[in-house]
């Protein structure tokens, strides 16, 4: 019995976890988020997976992986106008994204993350 109960909690996790992913992926509207992205310019300075003046959106998703607020981090870097940091060593404000919805930024930062 005991062992039985070990599995259920094990398919419990995993169905848990299977579930969240899957909401997760269904939220990212990845075209909207081009989109997005292209009206805001952010392709001049950031390709999908390769870098030019910034990193490349899949090395930008790579550096926040593990990071529980990289969310939040990502938000704030694309609405405060923060210092970006270019390779060869200058610095500049980044550009805040003009979204008529803050939905849209999220989006943005969600299919970024999803990389």
């Amino acid at each position: 019995m005991k062992h039985m109960n070990s599995l259920n909690q094990t398919f419990s996790v995993i169905v848990l976890g299977i579930c969240c992913f899957s909401a997760n992926a269904e939220a990212v509207d990845a075209d909207a988020a081009k989109a997005f992205a292209k009206q805001n310019n952010c392709f001049r300075c950031h390709g999908v997976d390769k870098d030019k003046d910034g990193p490349a959106f899949t090395k930008i998703a790579a550096k926040f992986k593990a990071d529980p607020k990289a969310e939040e981090k990502l938000l704030h870097h694309l609405s405060s106008g923060e210092t970006a940091k270019f390779p060869d060593g200058h610095e500049e404000a980044h550009m805040i994204l003009k979204a008529d919805d803050p939905k849209e930024t999220k989006n943005l930062v969600d299919w970024i993350l999803s990389l």
